[in-house]
C-alpha cells in the first residue's frame, strides 16, 4: 500500500531525477524557440588579441614580434589596416555577409595580469573583486529561474553561479529524463493514479507536467539532425550539443562553452594556430547547423578571454601575460565589422596595449538589447560600450 508520505517521497525522487528540472521543461513546452539565446564562448588562458585580430599596416606590431608576428601575406584582409589570423579563414563567409563583429581595445580598470583574479573579475563583471556571484548567475536571479542558463561541459564557471545556487553544467540533452532506480517505475505511476487532495493533488499535476515535458523535449532532441559536419574535437563537440539543446526548444537564454589552452608562453605561432582552427572550425559549423534548423536568427555568439598577451614577443616565441584585448560576436541580430579603434602600439602601459573600451559596456549591449534584461541591475552600474548589434 502506498500513503500520501510515499507519494511526496516518490515525487521528490523524480524531481531529483531530473535535476530540478520540473519548471525548466514547462518552459520548452510554451517557448519552443519563442527566445533568443546569448551564446558565451570563453577563450580560456589568455588569448593574443594582436595575433588575432592583426594591424598588418602598422609597422610596430612587426617591430615588436620579429619571429611570431602573422606575414602581411598571410593575412585574411578586413580593413586597410586590420586583418584576421588566417586560421579564422572558416569565419570569412560570416564577416562578408555582416554576420561577425570585432570589438577592440576591450579591458577594465586596473588590469590584473593573474589567470585567477582576471577570469574572475570577467565571471562577476566587479573589477574590485568583491562580487561572489556570477554576472549570468544575477541574470538567472534576476529572470527568476534557476534553470535559465547552463554550461555546456564541465564544471560551472562562477559566471553561472548566483547567490543561492549554481546553474547547471550539461554535457547532455539526453539527460533531460526522469530516471528512476530500478523497479521503481511500476510503483511511481501507482502514486500518479491515485485520488490525491490538497498538496499532494498539486504536486501530481506538477509531476504529470514535468513528465509530459520531458517527453516532448526528448521527442525534439531525437529529430534532431545537425545540419552541418562538425569536426571531431571537445569543444565542436560541446557546440553540437549546444545546437541540440537550441533545436530541441528548451529555452534558455544563455549557454556557455570553453575553450582552453590560450596561454601561450612559449612557441606560440604552433599553439594559437590550432586553438584558432579549432575554434573557427568548430563556430562555422555551429553557426551552419542553426541555420538549417532554422533558429539562426534567434541566436548570438559572443567570446572573450581573460586578457591579452604583452605586446612584444618574449624570448621563448611567445608572449607574456597582457591585458586589453579583442572580443568577438557572430550571429544574424550582430552589427559586422570593427567596433572601436585599434590600440596605439608606441603608447603603451608596462608593454601592454591601453584599453578603451569597458568589458562591461559589451555585456550590457547583449543584456538590454539581446536578451531585454535590466543591465544596470545585473552589471551594478551603466556601461557605454559599442553598439555592436543590430
Amino acid at each position: 500500500m502506498t500513503n500520501r508520505r510515499d507519494f511526496l517521497k516518490l515525487s521528490a525522487l523524480a524531481v531529483a531525477a531530473t535535476s530540478g528540472m520540473p519548471g525548466f521543461l514547462a518552459r520548452a513546452a510554451t517557448q519552443a524557440g519563442g527566445k533568443k539565446t546569448l551564446v558565451v564562448i570563453q577563450l580560456t588562458g589568455g588569448n593574443d588579441g594582436l595575433n588575432t585580430l592583426i594591424p598588418y599596416s602598422n609597422g610596430a606590431y612587426y617591430a615588436a614580434r620579429p619571429n611570431i608576428a602573422i606575414p602581411k601575406k598571410d593575412v585574411l584582409t578586413l580593413t586597410g589596416d586590420l586583418g584576421m589570423h588566417p586560421a579564422l579563414k572558416p569565419l570569412m563567409g560570416l564577416w562578408d555577409s555582416g554576420d561577425l563583429a570585432w570589438m577592440e581595445n576591450v579591458g577594465y580598470p586596473n588590469p590584473n595580469r593573474s589567470h585567477f583574479a582576471s577570469m574572475a573579475i570577467w565571471h562577476t563583471a566587479d573589477p574590485t573583486q568583491a562580487q561572489a556571484e556570477g554576472w549570468i548567475g544575477r541574470l538567472a536571479e534576476q529572470i527568476g529561474d534557476p534553470f535559465c542558463a547552463s554550461n555546456v561541459g564541465g564544471s560551472t564557471p562562477q559566471a553561472l553561479r548566483a547567490g543561492d545556487f549554481s546553474l547547471p553544467s550539461i554535457e547532455s540533452v539526453d539527460n533531460f529524463q526522469l530516471k528512476l532506480p530500478s523497479g521503481m517505475d511500476t510503483p511511481f505511476q501507482s502514486l500518479l493514479n491515485s485520488p490525491r487532495t490538497g498538496e499532494a493533488a498539486y504536486l501530481t499535476r506538477a509531476t504529470r507536467q514535468m513528465l509530459k515535458n520531458t517527453a516532448r523535449v526528448q521527442e525534439n532532441a531525437k529529430k534532431y539532425k545537425a545540419g552541418a559536419t562538425y569536426p571531431q574535437t571537445r569543444f565542436a563537440g560541446q557546440l553540437k550539443e549546444t545546437a541540440r539543446l537550441i533545436a530541441a526548444g528548451v529555452g534558455q537564454r544563455v549557454l556557455y562553452v570553453s575553450l582552453g589552452g590560450f596561454d601561450t608562453h612559449a612557441g606560440q605561432r604552433a599553439e594559437q594556430d590550432e586553438l584558432l582552427s579549432t575554434l573557427a572550425e568548430g563556430l562555422a559549423a555551429f553557426y551552419a547547423d542553426l541555420e538549417k534548423q532554422g533558429v539562426a536568427g534567434d541566436v548570438v555568439v559572443m567570446g572573450f578571454s581573460e586578457f591579452g598577451r604583452r605586446v612584444a614577443e618574449n624570448g621563448s616565441a611567445g608572449t607574456d601575460h597582457g591585458k586589453g584585448s579583442v572580443m568577438f560576436a557572430l550571429g544574424q541580430g550582430v552589427k559586422g565589422g570593427i567596433h572601436g579603434s585599434s590600440p596605439d602600439l608606441e603608447k603603451l602601459s608596462e608593454g601592454d596595449i591601453i584599453y578603451k573600451q569597458d568589458f562591461r559596456g559589451v555585456y550590457a549591449e547583449a543584456l538590454t538589447k539581446w536578451l531585454g534584461l535590466n543591465a544596470r541591475e545585473i552589471l551594478g552600474g551603466t556601461f557605454s560600450g559599442p553598439s555592436w548589434l543590430a
